[in-house]
């Protein structure tokens, strides 16, 4: 029985350290050498939201403690935008 509690208790920590998010901080820390789509996607993944106006593109990721937000033009990241939680 002991050994059941155990692992239970084991299984419920990952599933839980799976529901948290990086923080603003840690998300612009593995995108800060990014410039292109692709070396963004590789460093943090799909954004949590996709906005599209003509070329430009808006990548939108939800971090711990708000958003980060990254402008995309012909495939180029520009500058990243933090913001607070959405609501």
């Amino acid at each position: 029985m002991p050994r059941l509690a155990t692992a239970l208790v084991l299984a419920s920590v990952l599933m839980l350290s799976a529901c948290f998010k990086d923080s603003k901080a840690e998300i612009a820390k593995k995108a800060e050498n990014a410039a292109t789509v692709e070396e963004l996607r590789a460093a943090i993944g799909e954004p949590d939201e996709l906005n599209k106006a003509g070329p430009l593109e808006e990548w939108i990721y939800d971090a711990s403690d708000g958003t980060v937000r990254f402008p995309i033009l012909a495939g180029k990241v520009g500058p990243l935008v933090t913001g607070g939680k959405r609501q």
